[in-house]
């Protein structure tokens, strides 16, 4: 592996952070962009992710610093905490570092990491023991989108015995992590006894793995490309997906749709029993159902013949919160946003001297709003403003004392009409 014409990848990149954790793999791959930095106008960097899972991590730490001084290039040491109750620790520990290197990203800056040829035939293993389609058999693509960041992984084409030979001519020293040699893991089990055996057999499985997975990753390209005009007419403007047009589908047809809806949301991939409960659970259920499907941290819901990708929030509907002179802008709980008085919004009358203002998530009985005649049901108000059931309780409503008055940018109340030029504008500003 004396050329490095797998390092044309980066070719159009100018701010590199390697993931660096002083093994093998790692350790070649910074070697070689050393040594690309050379012919190349590019601005290189280390990240090294402390878990403290072995006895040996500090230790490692100071193999990757000396390595990174020797070689000239900064390095940036971030200690992790890795709970692997849910997750389990394969799945935490990546997590953890994932959100380390978002972190530590700079803008326009790329983020290299070092999985190589058998690590990609190891993926494509795992993908078929768990039963995935063709786009989890795509296995890792040699560039992802990572936020506003790209994730690109140069060493694919490339066999560990590569890395190793590489190594060697050049005399390189790295770390051996215990861990890896541990086959309760599943990745290292494949890798210390399924893929070896295979290699004696087929001496180019990795090779043919990896075509496979690339096949698979053309597949889902061309997928995605047939279906993106369908999907996005589907789509509405605050995310939710519209269910009458899947309702004549095929059911691979209507899957494919689904699963795309919810990467777009930013969901892991369903499995086939999640994306068949979503069609009977939530979709198929009677008209007046109020379906919650949980899947993971998130809730699939149906209000008005559209799915809703909801994230985990907090029970906030029996908080009350004083607003009080001089009516500073108010921070609402979990993420809400924030109301604040301004020259324009919502018009009440301003509180009297004897009233009390607050803010509440809750509201019973019958309200008469203004413009309307008579009064009407909470229920049937949020129904008529087409509010769906999970943010009625997450609506901000003003109270005076113990009347409700407005909600911001929906209603005002008879109680609180103003007759006059001195009442108030009152604004809902939320997050994006």
């Amino acid at each position: 592996m004396s050329r490095l014409a797998h390092l044309n990848i980066l070719q159009s990149c100018r701010r590199l952070l390697v993931a660096f954790s002083g093994g093998l793999d790692s350790t070649v791959l910074l070697h070689q962009l050393a040594g690309w930095r050379q012919q190349h106008v590019v601005e290189l960097r280390a990240i090294h992710i402390h878990h403290g899972l072995s006895p040996h991590a500090d230790e490692w730490v100071m193999h990757c610093q000396q390595q990174c001084a020797q070689w000239q290039i900064p390095l940036i040491v971030e200690r992790v905490a890795v709970d692997g109750r849910e997750a389990g620790i394969e799945g935490a520990a990546r997590a953890a570092r994932y959100a380390a290197f978002r972190q530590a990203l700079l803008p326009d800056e790329v983020l290299v990491t070092a999985q190589h040829l058998d690590d990609q035939a190891e993926t494509l293993l795992l993908a078929l023991k768990r039963g995935s389609g063709p786009a989890g058999l795509a296995a890792m693509p040699a560039t992802l989108s990572l936020g506003e960041h790209q994730l690109v992984r140069p060493l694919l084409t490339q066999s560990r015995a590569q890395l190793v030979e590489w190594a060697q001519a050049h005399q390189l020293s790295w770390i051996e992590d215990e861990s890896n040699l541990d086959t309760r893991f599943d990745r290292n089990f494949l890798r210390q006894q399924v893929l070896p055996i295979l290699s004696v057999r087929w001496p180019h499985f990795s090779q043919a793995a990896a075509r496979s997975a690339a096949l698979c990753g053309e597949q889902e390209q061309l997928l995605d490309e047939l279906l993106a005009a369908s999907l996005s007419q589907q789509i509405q403007g605050n995310g939710s997906l519209l269910i009458p047009p899947l309702l004549n589908l095929s059911e691979a047809h209507r899957n494919a749709l689904l699963r795309r809806w919810i990467a777009l949301q930013g969901g892991k991939m369903p499995s086939r029993d999640a994306l068949a409960r979503i069609w009977h659970e939530v979709i198929l259920s009677r008209p007046d159902a109020v379906p919650c499907l949980q899947l993971g941290l998130h809730q699939l819901r149906r209000y008005r013949d559209a799915l809703y990708w909801l994230p985990p929030f907090a029970d906030i509907s029996q908080q009350v919160l004083p607003w009080q002179a001089p009516w500073a802008a108010l921070q609402l709980p979990d993420n809400l946003g924030i109301v604040h008085r301004a020259d324009v919004g919502q018009q009440v009358r301003a509180p009297r001297e004897d009233e009390g203002v607050s803010i509440r998530f809750q509201a019973h009985g019958h309200v008469h709003i203004l413009g309307r005649n008579g009064g009407r049901s909470m229920k049937k108000i949020w129904q008529e403003l087409g509010i769906p059931p999970w943010q009625r309780e997450r609506t901000p409503l003003i109270y005076y004392n113990e009347q409700l008055i407005a909600a911001p940018g929906l209603f005002t109340t008879v109680q609180g009409r103003d007759d006059t030029d001195s009442g108030w504008h009152i604004c809902w500003q939320q997050h994006e």
